[in-house]
């Protein structure tokens, strides 16, 4: 799909010093050896380069091509091989060899799966546990096609966090996200928060979309409604010339100002800046979230 158009150009505060160094080649080194994919390079993430030198990495499993062409993502769409049994074990491995003590492992979706890949994120969330003992994990998840069973596998693999991205207002998705389903992915986080609620269920948006501050109250509110307790909430960029276009760039102050209302809704925890994506500082939003629930009990 060829938009036409071009984003505008970018404001001040989205531009970004791109180091690297002996730090950030580590981490890519240690990916590309252990034949494993990150969702920081496949989604052309603008927050690469910091979290590659500070050691982190966001896990992108069961391939690096989607079954979906999402309009908005740089990671590639067409056909899937079948998931990698060693996968888990060399992800585990890497995990440890950064050094992580807070895992966050997302995958491309696989509509192609009977269980949308849900018997391999446990996989991966069993072997991550068994080499890094004490280890928090985080899974992004697709929507599963809203089956309850490939969900409950997910969960019964006890991650601390279970995150699942609405990620624009339900208006956009025939642009954005034409194979999604709003209510399908609200649903699947309120059946999250209902079956495990010990587990914390987390959502995350783009702005800059065409969205208005309307529908971006009534997405908060819905989400609010399914037991969502942590938002994230960036600035879309767009990836290349086939991805649809930026239709604003939404200020640091606006951000600021919608982090305190997510809170003032009753959010344990939001990160909300033109930077932030769903799992930027994964581990500090979570841990915030804990503390929340914990001074609140």
């Amino acid at each position: 799909m060829n938009t036409g158009k071009i984003s505008i150009r970018k404001p001040a505060w989205l531009r970004k010093r791109l180091p690297a160094g002996a730090d950030y080649e580590k981490t890519r080194v240690l990916m590309g050896r252990s034949h494993l994919h990150t969702v920081c390079q496949e989604a052309k993430c603008p927050n690469i380069f910091e979290c590659f030198a500070r050691h982190t990495a966001t896990f992108l499993i069961l391939g690096h091509r989607c079954t979906r062409n999402c309009r908005f993502c740089a990671v590639e769409s067409g056909a899937c091989g079948p998931p990698d049994p060693d996968e888990p074990r060399r992800m585990a491995e890497a995990a440890a060899g950064l050094g992580l003590r807070y895992v966050v492992i997302t995958s491309v979706t696989r509509d192609d799966l009977e269980d949308g890949g849900a018997a391999h994120f446990a996989a991966c969330i069993e072997a991550v546990r068994s080499k890094i003992p004490g280890v928090l994990v985080e899974v992004l998840i697709p929507d599963l096609l809203g089956d309850p069973d490939a969900l409950q596998t997910v969960l019964d693999a006890r991650p601390q966090v279970l995150n699942h991205n609405v990620e624009t207002v339900p208006r956009l998705y025939p642009q954005a996200r034409p194979r999604a389903d709003y209510r399908r992915s609200l649903d699947l986080l309120a059946k999250a928060a209902e079956l495990a609620p010990g587990i914390v269920t987390k959502s995350g948006l783009m702005l800059g979309l065409g969205e208005t501050d309307d529908e971006i109250l009534e997405v908060l509110k819905d989400l609010r409604r399914a037991g969502c307790r942590v938002v994230t909430m960036g600035q879309y960029l767009q990836p290349g010339r086939n991805h649809l276009p930026v239709a604003r760039f939404v200020t640091p102050e606006k951000f600021a100002s919608w982090q305190a209302k997510a809170l003032e809704m009753g959010f344990a925890a939001a990160a909300c800046g033109p930077f932030v994506r769903s799992s930027y500082r994964a581990g500090r939003v979570y841990r915030a979230a804990v503390a929340k629930a914990t001074s609140s009990s």
